[in-house]
């Protein structure tokens, strides 16, 4: 008994916490998933920066690039029911005013999965919080964990 908590208080320790400013970093991208949920184009926009860029990478075609009302014009421009979420917990690295958000997620249309992939987001500090820059994904039909 004494060998199992002391394990547990090992993985305990070596778990690493979350600083509050990697809880807002996702909360951030949360955020997105949110707006994109309630097809809330108010709300994803104040997740980015004004000139921030979303890249997305399909097969094998050249990467595509839009901006933050292209992004939310064809988000909310779509009727039926939108669901994105991180599979497990996103790893999320800082450097003084700079954050990357990376993570797996799937991506439900309509009540239906319809693709997974990667979403990378790279946050800046501002005096307003932290806000997204870029926003790069993967759109994956094949290879789909559960799926």
């Amino acid at each position: 008994m004494r060998l199992f908590t002391v394990l547990l208080l090992l993985v305990a320790v070596s778990a690493p916490a979350e600083t509050a400013d990697e809880k807002e970093a996702i909360a951030v991208v949360q955020k997105v998933f949110n707006g994109i949920a309630a097809h809330d184009g108010a709300m994803i926009r104040a997740t980015m920066l004004p000139e921030a860029r979303v890249y997305a990478a399909r097969d094998a075609a050249a990467p595509s690039v839009s901006t933050v009302t292209e992004t939310v014009d064809r988000l909310t421009g779509l009727k039926e029911e939108l669901l994105e979420r991180f599979t497990s917990a996103p790893q999320v690295s800082i450097r003084g005013r700079i954050a990357e958000v990376w993570g797996e997620y799937d991506f439900f249309r309509g009540g239906k999965f319809d693709h997974c992939g990667i979403d990378s987001a790279t946050l800046l500090k501002t005096p307003e919080g932290w806000k997204i820059s870029a926003l790069v994904f993967t759109s994956e039909t094949t290879g789909c964990k559960g799926h």
